[in-house]
């Protein structure tokens, strides 16, 4: 079966400017951009020196001392990518021209609070604003999306995530020490991910844990997501399984009433080598018989779905697609199952004892 899965790529020319200079733009941005063709025309940091190093490693023609220097040099079509944390989204946002279009680094903040307050520039000074979701972009969801909205897999009824792995969050120590470190900056992905699929939830249920000898918020969450009595919808993740790979997973799987997909994610798994995807998927044949076959899929989670995310607002730009898919206001709902997965990780659940 031919599965189309790569991105579309904008019609037109529209040179990024970036703002940050982070092992994210240097591992994931960048690649992708170089890959798509992309005119990166500048970029700038904070600590200017990791700009210029970008820069030279890249052949980017411009570095600029700061967000305004950029600004007044762009040129009128200019896209720009914000890399940093979430604390910067709102004075940079300022400071971009109205009706700019712009790709904002997930999260969408810190909180709800302040998902809200993003949104609200984003409307005040009509951005065309998206966030940096790849994972929906990613070759093994686009290839499974084909086969779902194609009607392969029949009605979906089971949707899962798993991830057992050993995460080296020594390598991200600008999010490392964050109060709501786990699902905001890892799970958010699939919780998104979902939505993009099913729409929102009804209710949520979820429990974030520590790791008792670590000094994280949070390295293992359960997610359930309620989308009604005949779907079974789940997010496990453990970043604490440090026993060797032999039982490591990183995988999604979608169940439905005529067939099965599953990947493996395996960007997560032997952190940050990773390991080779895997696509699968088993389709009911005349006789009501499953054979799993294995498709071969160019490219990963990164840096090949950066590609999607930019090609997406740039054509959204340009009018070649008439929807924005991660745009601030269908996010902000990803931002609110987010939050209530901290709420409800706050309450307790029944107590055994009082029955």
């Amino acid at each position: 079966m031919n599965i189309p899965y790569k991105p579309l790529l904008p019609e037109t020319k529209q040179p990024i400017i970036i703002i940050g200079a982070s092992g994210i733009v240097k591992d994931a941005h960048l690649p992708a951009y170089k890959m798509a063709g992309f005119t990166v025309f500048g970029i700038t940091n904070r600590t200017i020196a990791k700009a210029h190093d970008l820069a030279k490693e890249f052949e980017i023609q411009h570095v600029f001392e700061n967000v305004a220097d950029a600004v007044k040099n762009a040129p009128s079509n200019a896209v720009y990518d914000i890399t940093v944390l979430p604390d910067q989204y709102i004075e940079i946002l300022e400071q971009l021209p109205d009706g700019a279009a712009v790709l904002i680094q997930k999260p969408m903040g810190n909180d709800l609070a302040q998902s809200r307050e993003i949104v609200e520039v984003c409307e005040r000074k009509k951005l065309v604003a998206a966030i940096n979701f790849q994972l929906r972009f990613s070759p093994f969801v686009n290839a499974a999306r084909y086969l779902i909205n194609k009607g392969f897999v029949g009605d979906l009824y089971d949707f899962e995530f798993k991830v057992t792995v050993n995460t080296p969050w020594e390598l991200f120590p600008l999010i490392k020490e964050h109060p709501r470190l786990e699902i905001l900056f890892h799970s958010v992905h699939y919780i998104d991910c979902i939505r993009s699929f099913l729409g929102n939830p009804k209710s949520v249920m979820a429990k974030t844990a520590k790791h008792p000898l670590k000094k994280l918020s949070s390295s293992r969450s359960s997610i359930i997501l309620d989308y009604g009595e005949d779907k079974h919808v789940v997010i496990n993740t453990n970043h604490d399984h440090h026993f060797g790979p032999d039982h490591e997973e990183s995988y999604i799987k979608w169940e439905g009433t005529k067939g099965a997909i599953k990947t493996k994610m395996g960007l997560l798994m032997n952190y940050p080598d990773g390991l080779p995807d895997i696509f699968e998927y088993a389709i009911e044949d005349e006789k009501g018989r499953y054979e799993w076959k294995k498709i071969e899929l160019e490219g990963s989670w990164f840096p090949e779905a950066f590609i999607g995310t930019m090609a997406n607002l740039m054509r959204f730009k340009e009018g070649s697609d008439s929807k924005l898919l991660t745009s601030v206001q269908d996010v902000l709902d990803t931002m609110k199952v987010v939050e209530a997965c901290y709420i409800s990780s706050k309450n307790p659940g029944i107590s055994f004892a009082e029955l």
